[in-house]
């Protein structure tokens, strides 16, 4: 676990990426409280918050005596969450930088393809 951010956040990035990557498919029993707890060795309150995260956005839902569950589209929903993360976090500011040192939209597209394409000569 990394110790820059809380426990909690963690788990539930965790459980995130088993969404995203297909590990933890639609409908399918996501790990419950008790074992994520097991397995990190954290306090079950801890993980429940990962969890609860998850639910209040409506990645996983709760079936009374069954357990958590990953919902319908939950993996849709994190693309999309993903997605404006990424615009807010890296696009705005770049687009912002851009306008500030007299670049073109057309310009930063043209950077963007130019190291894309260099990125997949490298691989």
């Amino acid at each position: 676990m990394d110790e820059g951010r809380p426990l909690f956040v963690q788990i539930a990035e965790e459980i995130e990426s088993s969404v995203l990557d297909g590990s933890l498919q639609e409908g399918e029993r996501a790990p419950s409280t008790n074992e994520l707890a097991a397995f990190h060795r954290i306090n079950p309150a801890t993980a429940a918050k990962g969890i609860n995260l998850l639910v209040d956005r409506g990645i996983l839902i709760k079936r009374r005596g069954l357990g958590m569950f990953v919902a319908e589209r939950a993996a849709e929903r994190l693309r999309a969450e993903r997605r404006q993360r990424f615009a807010d976090h890296y696009l705005t500011p770049m687009l912002a930088e851009a306008r500030h040192i007299g670049l073109q939209v057309e310009t930063v597209i043209e950077l963007l393809r130019e190291r894309a394409q260099q990125s997949t000569d490298h691989e």
